[in-house]
């Protein structure tokens, strides 16, 4: 982004760019949290993680009001715009992140109430570790202003979506062996499916960001490999 003749402007712009940066950094911390929470049934740990998301609700706010703000003062063209048009876009999927790593941290205590194999999890744990390593990814690429590295992100939200489908699968499988399963895996089902919605706001954050970096949009059609409704019925 250039220098503009008026320096409050670039303050103005950088500002909402830091926002950005910040909410990407607390996203990446409450869904890191909120896995460890389920993983470990730490209940004081999802605690914390539900208490973040007031923050990121008011971050997003900072944001939006920065934006508008400066949108009424400036009235930016070009790549200004783009960039403080996408911002407003970004922090709203950061935001929605942010409540689903909430709705992670909700279900602890009521897995924790019902004790689970070990093995159970172990899907969601891998899968945890994909969506976590998107979330810390688009900010970084946003920030280095790598429209390459934003597009492959946005392409690899399918590997999330069959990974989605195999911890679906055998979720399912632990149910059906075993009824005593059912509570535990129901609420873990709850958990990968917030897990591959993250993934999806990822994405929406990739799209958003290529533009404001590029000048282009994406494609508009992306792949989508949610194959758990043809796993019900095949089973």
């Amino acid at each position: 982004m250039g220098e503009h003749t008026v320096t409050s402007f670039d303050d103005d712009l950088e500002h909402i760019q830091r926002l950005i940066n910040d909410m990407g950094d607390l996203a990446g911390t409450m869904v890191s949290g909120a896995i460890r929470a389920l993983l470990v049934s730490d209940v004081a740990l999802a605690q914390r993680v539900v208490s973040d998301d007031a923050i990121m609700d008011a971050r997003q706010r900072e944001l939006d009001d920065r934006a508008i703000t400066l949108i009424a003062k400036r009235q930016p063209m070009a790549q200004d715009l783009r960039a403080v048009v996408g911002g407003i876009r970004m922090a709203g999927d950061l935001e929605r992140i942010g409540d689903l790593a909430k709705n992670i941290a909700k279900r602890v205590s009521a897995v924790g109430q019902s004790p689970a194999p070990r093995g159970l999890a172990h899907g969601i744990e891998g899968m945890s570790e994909m969506v976590l390593g998107q979330v810390q990814g688009v900010i970084k690429h946003y920030i280095g202003r790598d429209g390459d590295a934003l597009r492959d992100l946005r392409a690899a939200d399918e590997k999330i979506d069959v990974k989605y489908t195999s911890v679906f699968r055998e979720l399912l499988t632990y149910m059906m062996e075993d009824p005593r399963n059912i509570t535990s895996c129901t609420h873990l089902l709850f958990c990968a499916k917030n897990l591959e919605r993250i993934g999806d706001h990822v994405t929406n954050i990739a799209e958003n960001a290529y533009y404001v970096v590029t000048g282009e949009q994406l494609p508009a059609a992306r792949p989508k490999f949610d194959e758990t409704a043809q796993a019900v019925l095949a089973e």
